[in-house]
């Protein structure tokens, strides 16, 4: 199999975000194909016993066990990581596998973590009732507060993870400030970057040591297939995620790792359209709604913070009504053009309740201190035209009594 340019990093690290996002990572066959091939194998063959054997004890290069290496793999892979401006990258098969092993591979029984409380439910649901099991505690914090941060800090704290923008609060984190005062104290900074992207945030500028994604969401773009990765520095990629993604399995597969490949050839586009139109629609609701929470808008009370580390605001945010449970899906039973569904990124507008979908799982205490409320509403808006998703919003409020 040929090497194309888009593996080689003397050509690619002058390329722009844009060309990286097309071209990174490619490889030709003997064929010469324009668009990336996809190999559906679960094992390879060799010429002689010599050769994997060499393979298997790290002595020569070459695919062992798709489990471990697959070509359409390993190009989202090389994508991803030029993309993040990450060293390496290691794809998983869901974005809770991602975020799960993460933390898994470098967290031990007797280790301490530190969380931004403002989280993606099942997220919350891994370090408040699984890490537990295994003698590994977690103090949930409020995100934006540095102080809570550093009052958080034990001996024996191994682990900074945190979400920017929050699911589904909007909370903000401060990814230098936090980042920053991680490696001070010789703590791993983890940052779940899915709501955003490279092509609107990238955390490992501000210092991140690893960024997490979902990749199911913003990079498919188009709701098709169940992804997840996770960049880092060669070290913490190849030595300590590796060994444990390896052996445990949470292994993408190549037709998933192919249909995100492709959809990052038109990430940047799709996420700033997206992102502005989110912004239209947010200027609408929020003169019609209680409360609207849009990173985008100067209301937004961190505002000045995402001009400062953010590309554009985003594509989702959140907004409450004062009616509670009820009132809230009676908006949502009123849609007409945007979809209800507790997915985010589509290419299609969609919008959820988080209290009885994303974060069910939680106990409402749980839910009362992240500042997940049941009239709190999360929408992700699409590549509609936004003055239909606004109509449909304006209908489906009026029919809600608003």
């Amino acid at each position: 199999m040929k090497k194309d340019t888009g593996q080689n990093r003397s050509i690619t690290t002058k390329w722009r975000p844009a060309t990286r996002a097309v071209r990174g990572g490619t490889w030709r066959s003997e064929q010469g194909e324009t668009s990336e091939a996809l190999f559906l194998t679960s094992g390879y063959c060799y010429d002689d016993a010599a050769t994997p054997a060499a393979r298997f004890a790290g002595e020569a290069p070459g695919m062992t066990y798709s489990r471990t290496q697959n070509p359409s793999v390993q190009m989202l892979e090389e994508r991803i990581a030029l993309m993040e401006g990450a060293d390496a990258c290691r794809v998983q098969a869901s974005g809770m596998a991602a975020m799960t092993t993460a933390l898994l591979c470098q967290l031990s029984a007797g280790d301490h973590m530190v969380i931004a409380q403002a989280a993606f439910g099942p997220t919350r649901w891994v370090t408040d009732n699984l890490l537990p099991r295994f003698g590994i505690e977690a103090t949930p914090v409020d995100g934006r507060d540095l102080d809570q941060w550093k009052a958080a800090i034990r001996p024996n704290t191994k682990v900074f993870f945190f979400e920017t923008p929050a699911n589904p609060t909007m909370d903000i984190v401060d990814v230098a400030a936090v980042c920053g005062l991680a490696r001070e104290h010789g703590i791993r900074s983890v940052v779940d970057n899915a709501f955003a992207t490279s092509a609107m945030q990238r955390p490992m500028d501000f210092g991140a040591d690893v960024v997490a994604y979902s990749a199911t969401k913003l990079m498919d773009g188009q709701g098709r297939v169940l992804a997840g990765a996770v960049c880092g520095d060669a070290d913490f990629i190849n030595n300590v995620l590796l060994p444990f993604q390896r052996n445990t399995g949470p292994t993408l597969s190549p037709f998933n790792a192919w249909v995100v490949l492709k959809g990052l050839e038109t990430l940047e586009l799709r996420a700033h359209r997206q992102s502005d139109n989110a912004l239209e629609v947010g200027r609408f609701l929020e003169g019609r709604v209680p409360r609207i929470l849009h990173p985008g808008l100067p209301s937004h009370p961190q505002y000045d913070l995402v001009q400062r580390q953010m590309i554009r605001p985003g594509s989702i945010f959140s907004f409450e009504i004062g009616g509670g449970r009820a009132e809230a899906h009676a908006i949502l039973d009123a849609l007409e053009l945007v979809d209800i569904s507790n997915n985010i990124g589509d290419a299609k507008s969609l919008m959820t309740h988080p209290a009885t979908t994303t974060h069910s799982s939680l106990a409402p205490e749980v839910r009362a201190v992240m500042g997940v409320n049941d009239g709190m509403l999360r929408i992700s808006v699409g590549l509609e035209d936004p003055q239909d998703v606004i109509e449909d919003l304006d209908q489906a409020l009026r029919k809600a009594g608003l």
